[in-house]
């Protein structure tokens, strides 16, 4: 049974797949154009991660990064390897649009990259009713880089 829990980024294991996250997405993106939280990020105000867990071994992990005017951000959505094909990714987004909703969160936007690494995610965000719009916030539109956002 998958349990899902706000996170306060001190559980090894939680670290761990954090650390993966941010090399997966290094590697996969041109330099400058990787824009995953670290530590420090995902402990800053206004932002929450959450973690789920199958027993004692971590599942994956998702934060919502709260931008202000009724909007907020989907950042750092991993699946550990060891859970990949086992609905983790579906059941960490659906808990994080059910706390934008609490929060008063009326438009979830994300910002993600282009290629194989990324389709798994773009096709969860899809069937989700996640849409391609322009950038928001602060970033800056590339050939790499891809925005969606979701009506709440």
């Amino acid at each position: 049974m998958l349990t899902i829990r706000e996170d306060d980024l001190t559980h090894p294991q939680t670290l761990a797949l954090l650390a993966l996250h941010l090399g997966g997405m290094a590697q996969n993106s041109p330099p400058g154009h990787s824009f995953a939280l670290d530590v420090s990020g995902l402990r800053a105000p206004g932002v929450t991660l959450w973690s789920a867990w199958e027993g004692e071994a971590i599942a994956g992990i998702g934060a919502l990064k709260t931008l202000g005017d009724g909007e907020g951000e989907l950042k750092s959505m991993r699946t550990h390897p060891d859970h990949l094909r086992k609905g983790v990714g579906a059941a960490i987004l659906e808990h994080i649009i059910g706390q934008a909703r609490a929060r008063g969160i009326r438009r979830l936007c994300l910002e993600t990259g282009s290629g194989e690494a990324f389709e798994p995610a773009l096709e969860l965000y899809r069937r989700r009713g996640f849409e391609s719009c322009g950038a928001f916030s602060d970033y800056v539109g590339s050939d790499f880089n891809q925005f969606m956002r979701l009506e709440l």
